[in-house]
C-alpha cells in the first residue's frame, strides 16, 4: 500500500463508510537526508528489533529492551521556565514575563540555564534506576509559542505574547540556549508547541475545529513556528489538540506536510499533544477506530504519542499500532521511519552511547546553583513593566510603607504554571521590601479569605515529632506483588487493595511536604508515603491551612480537613480556616502523594487592619492579581471570571477592587503592583493609583525584583509583549480566530495599556533616522540607524522598538514590530542603533496567504513604543519600486 494513505482508504479498509475529507498530499519525507553516523546508528538499531520491541517505542513511556542494551526512556519533559524533577529547581519567571524583557539574548541565558538542570535530572535518575519517568528525559516539550491573541486563554501565560515577530525572536532564542550551539549534538532537544492555530477555549481544545484564513495562518500563526524550525534548528515539535480546516492538527496535510516536512525541511520528530491522537478517533471522529486514528496519525508525520494512560501504567496501548498493522493500515516501515528519528535523537544527546561530541553528563549539585539563582532575580527585573508614575517611585529610604493585598506575602503566585513546587526559596513583595527598606519601615495588611490563598508551608514553620525543621518522611514498599502493567482502569483498583510493609524501606526529614521519591532509588514507582509533623505558626492570627494537588489526605489537629485522593493536579487547593497561635505546635499527618501542604494568614477584619495601616504609612503597596491556579490549562472548575481555565472577565476579582476602593479612601498614595499571567482590566489603577507596575508572575525571587524596581536599585525597563485592554467586550468572540480586532496590529480601540508600553526612572532621546536600502532596492531588505541617548539623571536600559508602516493594500495590520534591541547607558552617553531588516522582516501577506515585499510606501518608526502612543521616536517613509515573493 502506498504511503501516500488518505482518511478515506483507511476508512474504506476498516469496513466503515468514509467521511468526506480535504485531498492530501503524499506522505512527508522523514529520513534525514543526510545519512549522518547518529541516523545511521538509529537505522541498525531499529532493524535489530522485533515488532514487539518496536511498538512500545511509539509511546511517550518508552520501555528498555536489554537484550539490546537499550534503558527505559520517557519523552515528557517540561520546562517552560524552568526543569521540573524531585530537587528543588531554579524557577525563572513565567514565558509571558520572560518576552517582557524584550532580550532575546537574556532568554538564551535562562534556557542555558535550564538545559543544564533537565540534563541533571537525566543524570539523577541513571543515578537511581528511575530512567522512563516524567521529567528525567534529554528532551523538552518547550517553548509554547502559540500566538497569545486572546486576553481569555488560561495558557497564554506559557507564550511570548501577541505579537508573530516578538515570539519568534524569544523562541528562536529560547530554542537555541536550550539546544546548545550544535543542534546536531544538543544538549537538550527543544520541542517548540503547539502546532498550529492553537490558543483556547481550553474547555472545548479536543473538539474544536478553527478555520483560519490562509492570510491570518501565514501572518499570525506560523511564523514563529517556522522560524523554530527553518532558523533555530529545533529538533522536534508538537502538534495540536484542535482540527485545522477539518483535519486534526497532528493528522494535518496543511501543517505536517505541506509546511513542516516539505516547505520548512523539518527532518526531526514529531511529538503528539498528550491524548491528541486518541482525539482524532474518539473526540474529532475523524477516524472510525483506534488502528484507523494511529495510522493516520503516523501516515502524516507523527512519530511519538503522548497518551495520558502511561501516567497509570496502562497495559497494550501499542495493541492500536498492532491492530493497525494486521489490517494493512500501517507497514513495519512506516513505523520504522518514526523510530529512527527517534533513537537518532537519543543518539545525538548523548542518551544512547556511540557517538562523539555529544554534550558531557551534569552532576546534580549544577540543580539549582547560585549563578542561576541570579540569573532569575536579573530576569525578573527585567520583566517588570512601569506602566504609571506620579513621581512616588522610586521610594526613597526611610519611606514607610503598608503592603496590601492578597499577594503582598504570597509566594505560589511567583511560581506561574508548569512549574515545580520544589523551587529556590521564595522571596515574596513584603519580605522584598523589608531587605530593602528595613523590616521596622513596612507593615504587612492581611487581606481576608480569598480564592488565590495557598502557599506552601515552609520548613521554618515545620518540626519534625523529634523538634527537627521540616517533616518526617516514610516509604512503604508494597508487599502484593505489583504488576508490570495493568489493564485498562485497573490500576486504581489495585491500589485500593495493595499491601504495604509494616516498616519503611525509607525513613527521612524532608524540607516540606512535596514530591521527592524520583530522587530516592530504593522507593519503587508504587509506594506508601506518610508526612508526619508539627505546624508551628510564627505569629497568632487567622490561617486557612489544607492542601493542593491531587492524591493527599490531611489529618490536622486531629481531624480530616482536605481529602484530594480524586482531584485533579489543577484543582483550586482545599482550604480550613484556623485561629493559630504562635509557637503552639498543631500535629498533621498527610497519607499519599501528590499534594503539597499549603497556608495562608488572612485577616477576620481586613477593612479596619488597612485602615490602621494606612494611618501610620506613607504609601501603599497593593499586591492583586490572578493566579496560575485560576487561568490555568483545562480545569474542571467554574467561578465568577473563570471557566474551564479561560477567563470570563478581564477585570480583578470584586473583593480586591473593594480593597482598592478602601485603600483610596485613605488618601495615601496607592503603588498597584499586578501578578498575572494575561491581560487584566487594570483601568482603576491607570485613574487611581500613584504608580502601577505590572509583573507577571515573576519566579522564585520575584519579591526581590519587585522590591529593587519600588526603591530604584533596579531601573524598570520590561515592555509589554500584550495589549491591555478594558473589557472583553472589546473583542471579538473567544473562538473566533480571526485577528481582526485583536492585538496591537489590527485592534481599533483604545486599549487601558498598549503592546509594547513600559516606562523608566531616566528618559532617552532618538536622534533622526538613516535609511539604507539594500543592493537592488529595498525588496532586498534594508538597513536602518539612529542615535540614542540617555538624556535622562540615571542609568538604565532602554528597549529600542523598530515598526513597520506598509502601504494601503488589503487586509495590511496598522503596523507591525520589525525589530527590537534593548540597550544600556549611562547617564549622558549616546549609541548608535542599527536594525538589519530582510526581505521576510519587510514582508507582509497577500488575503490569499503568499508572503511578500509588495510594491509602494512604506514607513519605519523607532522608538520606546508603537507610532501613535506618544512616545515613539523618528520615522522615515521609502519606498519598495519591485515586488519580491517569498517562500512559505
Amino acid at each position: 500500500m502506498g504511503r501516500g494513505i488518505r482518511y478515506a482508504v483507511i476508512a474504506a479498509l476498516s469496513g466503515v463508510m468514509a467521511l468526506p475529507v480535504a485531498a492530501g498530499t503524499p506522505a512527508p519525507q522523514r529520513q534525514d537526508d543526510r545519512a549522518d553516523e547518529a541516523t545511521r546508528l538509529a537505522s541498525e538499531l531499529v532493524a535489530k528489533m522485533t515488532v514487539e520491541e518496536k511498538l512500545p517505542q511509539l509511546l511517550n513511556t518508552a520501555p528498555a529492551i536489554p537484550r539490546l542494551n537499550i534503558p527505559a526512556y520517557n519523552w515528557w519533559t517540561e520546562s517552560l521556565h524552568g526543569a521540573l524533577g524531585p530537587i528543588p529547581t531554579t524557577n525563572f519567571p513565567e514565558p509571558v514575563g520572560l518576552a517582557a524583557t524584550f532580550d532575546a539574548p537574556l532568554v538564551q541565558q535562562v534556557a542555558g540555564a535550564i538545559s543544564t538542570e533537565v540534563r541533571a535530572f537525566h543524570t539523577l535518575a541513571r543515578q537511581t534506576g528511575r530512567l522512563g519517568r516524567i521529567g528525567t528525559g534529554l528532551d523538552t516539550w518547550s517553548p509554547n509559542i502559540n500566538i497569545f491573541r486572546d486576553p481569555r486563554w488560561g495558557r497564554g501565560q506559557e507564550t511570548y505574547g501577541e505579537d508573530p515577530f516578538l515570539t519568534a525572536q524569544i523562541g528562536k532564542a529560547y530554542i537555541t540556549g536550550m539546544q546548545g550551539p550544535n543542534p546536531d549534538r544538543p544538549q537538550v532537544i527543544a520541542t517548540p508547541k503547539h502546532f498550529a492555530v492553537h490558543s483556547g477555549p481550553e474547555a472545548t481544545r479536543h473538539s474544536d475545529n478553527f478555520y483560519p484564513t490562509p492570510y491570518d495562518l501565514e501572518d499570525t500563526y506560523l511564523p514563529a513556528f517556522r522560524a523554530a524550525i527553518v532558523e533555530a534548528k529545533a529538533g522536534s515539535i508538537m502538534c495540536a489538540y484542535n482540527r485545522i480546516d477539518g483535519q486534526p492538527a497532528c493528522a494535518s496535510d496543511l501543517l505536517l506536510k505541506d509546511h513542516l516536512r516539505e516547505a520548512w525541511g523539518f527532518r526531526g520528530y514529531v511529538v503528539s499533544d498528550c491524548d491528541a491522537v486518541r482525539d482524532i478517533d474518539e473526540n474529532h471522529k475523524y477516524a472510525p477506530d483506534p488502528a484507523s486514528g494511529v495510522a493516520i496519525a503516523i501516515r502524516s508525520g507523527v512519530d511519538s504519542e503522548c497518551n495520558t494512560n502511561t501516567l497509570s501504567d496502562t497495559a497494550g496501548l501499542e495493541d492500536r499500532y498492532r491492530d493497525a498493522l494486521a489490517r494493512d493500515l500501517l507497514t513495519e516501515a512506516q513505523i520504522d521511519d518514526s523510530l529512527v528519528l527517534l533513537f537518532a535523537a537519543r543518539y545525538r544527546t548523548g542518551d544512547l552511547p556511540g557517538l562523539k561530541n555529544v554534550a558531557a553528563m551534569v552532576p546534580t549539585s549544577a540543580i539549582g546553583q547560585a549563578a542561576h539563582r541570579a540569573l532569575t532575580l536579573q530576569a525578573a527585573e527585567r520583566s517588570m513593566v512601569l506602566l504609571k508614575n506620579s513621581g512616588v517611585l522610586p521610594l526613597k529610604p526611610g519611606t514607610r510603607i503598608a503592603v496590601i493585598g492578597p499577594h503582598g506575602d504570597a509566594t505560589r503566585v511567583l511560581r506561574g504554571n508548569y512549574s515545580s513546587g520544589l523551587s529556590g526559596p521564595p522571596i515574596s513583595v513584603v519580605d522584598g521590601l523589608r531587605a530593602a527598606l528595613g523590616a521596622g519601615n513596612v507593615t504587612l495588611v492581611p487581606f481576608g479569605e480569598s480564592i488565590t490563598d495557598g502557599d506552601r508551608v515552609p520548613t521554618s514553620a515545620l518540626r519534625t515529632p523529634d523538634g527537627k525543621p521540616g517533616v518526617l518522611v516514610r516509604y512503604y514498599s508494597p508487599t502484593t506483588p505489583v504488576p508490570a502493567k495493568f489493564a485498562p482502569g485497573a490500576r486504581d483498583a489495585f491500589l485500593a487493595k495493595v499491601k504495604y510493609a509494616a516498616e519503611p524501606v525509607v525513613t527521612r526529614i524532608e524540607a516540606d511536604v512535596g514530591d521527592r521519591q524520583l530522587e530516592l532509588a530504593k522507593v519503587s514507582d508504587i509506594h506508601r508515603r506518610t508526612f508526619t509533623g508539627f505546624l508551628v505558626a510564627p505569629e497568632s492570627g487567622t490561617y486557612r491551612v489544607g492542601l493542593t494537588g491531587p492524591g493527599g489526605l490531611l489529618t490536622f489537629d486531629g481531624k480530616v480537613i482536605a481529602d484530594r485522593r480524586k482531584s485533579r493536579y489543577n484543582d483550586l487547593p482545599t482550604l480550613v480556616t484556623f485561629d493559630l497561635v504562635a509557637g503552639k505546635r498543631y500535629p498533621f499527618t498527610i497519607e499519599g502523594g501528590g499534594s503539597d501542604l499549603v497556608w495562608k494568614r488572612i485577616s477576620r477584619t481586613p477593612d479596619a487592619d488597612l485602615k490602621r495601616a494606612a494611618a501610620t504609612a506613607d504609601a501603599l503597596v497593593a499586591v492583586v492579581g490572578l493566579t496560575s491556579d485560576m487561568e490555568a490549562e483545562e480545569t474542571a472548575f467554574k467561578i465568577d471570571g473563570f471557566s474551564g481555565g479561560d477567563k470570563t472577565s478581564l477585570d480583578l476579582p470584586r473583593d480586591q477592587i473593594a480593597m482598592l476602593d478602601a485603600a483610596r479612601a485613605t488618601g495615601k498614595p496607592i503603588i498597584l503592583v499586578a501578578m498575572n499571567g494575561s491581560p487584566i482590566n487594570l483601568q482603576w489603577g491607570k485613574d487611581n493609583a500613584a504608580a502601577v507596575i505590572e509583573a507577571w508572575y515573576p519566579g522564585e525571587t520575584g519579591g526581590t525584583a519587585a522590591a529593587n524596581i519600588l526603591t530604584g536599585r533596579a531601573n524598570p525597563s520590561g515592555r509589554l509583549p500584550l495589549t491591555f485592554y478594558r473589557s472583553v467586550d472589546d473583542l471579538p468572540p473567544f473562538d473566533d480566530y480571526s485577528m481582526r480586532g485583536r492585538t496591537y496590529r489590527y485592534f481599533t480601540g483604545t486599549p487601558v495599556y498598549p503592546f509594547g508600553h513600559g516606562l523608566s526612572y531616566t528618559s532617552f532621546r532618538y536622534g533622526a533616522l538613516e535609511v539604507r536600502p539594500a543592493s537592488g532596492g529595498a525588496q532586498n531588505g534594508l538597513t536602518v540607524t539612529t542615535r540614542l541617548t540617555n538624556s535622562g539623571a540615571r542609568a538604565g536600559d532602554e528597549v529600542a522598538q523598530l515598526y513597520l508602516d506598509f502601504p494601503d493594500l488589503p487586509g495590511m495590520p496598522r503596523h507591525a514590530l520589525r525589530g527590537f534591541q534593548r540597550v544600556s547607558l549611562k547617564p549622558g552617553e549616546t549609541r548608535t542603533v542599527r536594525f538589519d531588516l530582510s526581505p521576510r522582516d519587510l514582508s507582509s501577506v497577500t488575503p490569499e496567504g503568499l508572503r511578500r515585499v509588495a510594491v509602494g510606501s512604506y514607513r519605519v518608526t523607532v522608538g520606546s513604543g508603537q507610532p501613535g502612543t506618544g512616545v515613539a521616536g523618528e520615522g522615515a517613509a521609502f519606498a519598495v519600486e519591485k515586488a519580491r515573493d517569498l517562500p512559505k
